[in-house]
């Protein structure tokens, strides 16, 4: 499904103001880098296969969305404020109006729905879903970590245990008040939602069951390593999976010259002409280097030049087509899919990733053959999980009464 990608909503904080924020999150974290804290995942390749047979992993869809960290924090006033934290770390400071709207998430030992949680940092996707009926897309806010509760670092924890504190001291809460206070509804600037996990072996439901009813847009998969800490930068126990045609690398557009013509007055440059463009990758210390050319089809061009924007040093998300050429990922309207949400494009180590990953292709299929190994690992570690179920079911009246 297209056109689930949303515009991040609040107020871009000015630089002054961001630095401080990034200082204060970094401190909380202990860590002395202030860049973006959140965690990247690798692609998947078919050495991963044994890797979800040995350890325990969960799975979910991944989302066509905004990754976004939400922070929940006060101002000096001691009010309730919260801010996204995107990919290149900017902050949006959470507020809407006509009518107001906001976020607040009450506190576990508040009944009265009043006290709210601070130093809290949650990791999410921020999602347009399409839901049948409603009048317009409903903006979502789908968690999938929490790095921060109520000043409490939690990332060593196992993802589970972080998962456990985020349902039931954040979102439990958050659902009793608006269960109880439906009229708040209309003053939440978004929805704030438990992304759903899976066993690592729920690969047939989740291909044709799950991802087909998804209100938003979905490019592949994605698998987390239940017992490793929680890592900033890149973590190789995240496990993206894409098809075939959706693993994609971004690069940084650089357009060539045009070509010469010649009139009385002398050369001129036909801006109306395709130029040559190539793509570039990162190699750090601001240095780029060149990649390939881009694909380009005069009816593409034709779309670039009626957006009217500029091109060139953009990140453009691209795939490579079936003949080796590589070509922009297009949005619903067929204009390149532009990732102005990152700073840098990929770097070489994560386009060499991704070039395996290509090469060494897992398809659907493979993934669904290797799930009855995957699942005899899990249940051969977990006995205990069959053991509860024998006794839940002992446990149960004949006949279901």
């Amino acid at each position: 499904m297209n056109g689930s990608v949303p515009q991040i909503p609040g107020v871009k904080a000015e630089e002054r103001l961001a630095r401080d924020f990034r200082r204060e999150v970094a401190n909380l974290l202990n860590r002395n880098n202030v860049g973006f804290p959140g965690a990247q995942p690798v692609s998947f390749a078919r050495h991963h296969l044994d890797e979800l047979c040995r350890r325990d992993y969960f799975l979910c869809e991944k989302t066509d969305g905004i990754r976004c960290l939400l922070y929940c924090t006060q101002d000096q006033r001691n009010q309730e404020i919260h801010y996204l934290i995107d990919r290149k770390n900017d902050y949006y400071f959470l507020q809407g109006a006509s009518p107001p709207k906001f976020l607040h998430f009450p506190h576990h030992e508040d009944p009265s729905f009043q006290r709210f949680h601070t130093e809290t940092l949650l990791d999410g996707e921020l999602v347009l879903d399409f839901v049948k009926g409603a009048p317009k897309p409903v903006l979502r806010y789908l968690v999938f970590d929490c790095l921060l509760f109520d000043g409490e670092i939690l990332m060593q924890k196992p993802l589970d245990k972080r998962l456990a504190r985020f349902r039931e001291f954040i979102h439990r809460p958050l659902r009793t008040m608006l269960h109880k206070f439906p009229e708040e509804r209309q003053h939440q600037l978004f929805e704030v939602v438990f992304k759903e996990m899976d066993k690592p072996y729920a690969l047939e439901n989740m291909f044709n069951i799950k991802l087909p009813s998804l209100p938003h847009g979905n490019d592949g998969l994605v698998f987390t390593c239940k017992d490793t800490p929680y890592v900033f930068g890149t973590d190789e126990h995240i496990l993206k999976w894409k098809p075939a045609h959706e693993n994609s690398i971004d690069f940084k557009l650089r357009l060539g010259t045009f070509p010469i013509l010649q009139d009385e007055e002398g050369p001129y440059e036909d801006f109306e002409a395709m130029p040559d463009f190539t793509l570039l990758v990162y190699h750090g210390d601001n240095r780029y280097e060149p990649f390939a050319p881009l694909y380009i089809t005069d009816e593409d061009w034709q779309i670039m030049k009626r957006l009217g924007q500029v091109l060139d040093g953009r990140i453009i998300e691209c795939y490579r087509d079936e003949e080796g050429r590589w070509q922009f990922k297009k949005e619903h309207d067929g204009s390149p899919r532009f990732r102005d949400d990152k700073l840098e494009a990929n770097h070489i180590s994560t386009v060499n990733k991704v070039l395996q990953s290509i090469s060494d292709a897992v398809s659907q299929e493979d993934l669904i053959a290797a799930a009855p190994a995957i699942m005899r690992a899990w249940k051969a570690r977990h006995p205990e999980e069959e053991e509860a179920k024998r006794r839940h079911a002992q446990a149960r009246p004949p006949n279901g009464h």
